[in-house]
């Protein structure tokens, strides 16, 4: 039945009641019209208006039902979609539309970020090795002529700075050596850092992962413990890579502050969520204050990913 034949029948049922009661009650309505008379005119149009929008509520309540389900759907979790059982053919017809809608912005989303990230990622190497290879060689030629020492020790701090500017731009030992030796990379890194344990438990089976999967769980790794060392003051943090149910997981969970319960997790929260995405994956922070902070990344392991 369709949305507007519940309408049309749920007036039609009013009127057909106002009808019957003209016709079969003692109601006698006459010229001019008494005091009793217009009470039970005005009584009856009120009474008349309550039943129908109690009707009409009644119709309206799956578009009601499938707006407030709309307002749900956020780009940051893909995956829901709207469903009204019961509903009417143009309230079904709408949830179908709307579903396919969804279908095509999450598939387009995750396409044109596949590509800006292969573009970012393209350009981080380029820059990485324009600072290896031309200003690191300057740098060094700079520091062999000098004759001061403290110069020289200046200029090869500098020097040191911008090849660690370099790997972190665009890690190599990801692409020469794989995920879990990157990882290791990142975790020795951190753990250079005063009072910090750093816990590893790279645990991965033997998983043949694409290479923007193995740099989303890079990114994100890297992301959480540059948190870690630098807003957190933990001073230990675990990393944990494994394969759980058919999925890759990584978890980072220190002990430092935890994030505060107001206030805007900031952009970089915001674009590890977005890298997650961009490979199917799901990005979960869990956080309190005193208690540390989980940062946990699960991508599912379907056959294309093997």
């Amino acid at each position: 039945m369709s949305l507007l034949t519940r309408v049309f029948l749920a007036n039609a049922a009013v009127l057909a009641a106002i009808a019957l009661l003209l016709l079969f009650s003692p109601i006698e309505i006459s010229y001019p019209v008494t005091a009793t008379q217009s009470v039970i005119i005005v009584t009856g149009f009120l009474v008349s208006l309550a039943i129908n929008l109690a009707l009409s509520r009644r119709v309206v309540r799956p578009v009601r039902r499938l707006a407030d389900t709309m307002r749900l759907v956020t780009p940051l979790e893909p995956g829901r979609r709207v469903a009204v059982p019961g509903a009417d053919a143009e309230v079904q017809a709408l949830t179908t539309a709307f579903n396919d809608m969804l279908d095509r912005l999450e598939t387009e989303r995750r396409e044109s970020g596949r590509v800006a990230i292969a573009a970012q990622e393209e350009e981080r190497r380029r820059i990485a090795r324009e600072l290896h290879d031309e200003i690191g060689q300057v740098l060094t030629g700079v520091m062999l002529q000098l004759d001061d020492h403290e110069a020289r020790e200046a200029v090869r701090r500098s020097l040191d700075d911008v090849r660690r500017i370099a790997r972190e731009l665009r890690p190599e030992m990801l692409d020469d050596l794989g995920l879990q030796s990157a990882l290791r990379a990142l975790c020795t890194a951190a753990a250079a850092h005063d009072g910090l344990h750093v816990e590893r438990q790279l645990e991965m089976a033997d998983v043949d992962l694409r290479p923007e999967v193995e740099l989303v769980v890079y990114r994100i790794a890297q992301e959480s413990l540059t948190n870690v060392t630098r807003h957190s003051g933990a001073s230990e943090v675990l990393v944990a890579l494994q394969t759980v149910d058919g999925a890759l997981r990584l978890v980072v969970r220190d002990n430092g502050r935890g994030l505060p319960e107001q206030g805007d997790p900031g952009t970089g929260i915001a674009g590890m969520s977005e890298r997650a995405l961009h490979v199917g994956g799901r990005l979960t922070l869990a956080s309190a204050p005193g208690a540390g902070t989980e940062v946990r990344l699960d991508i599912p392991l379907p056959g294309d990913q093997r």
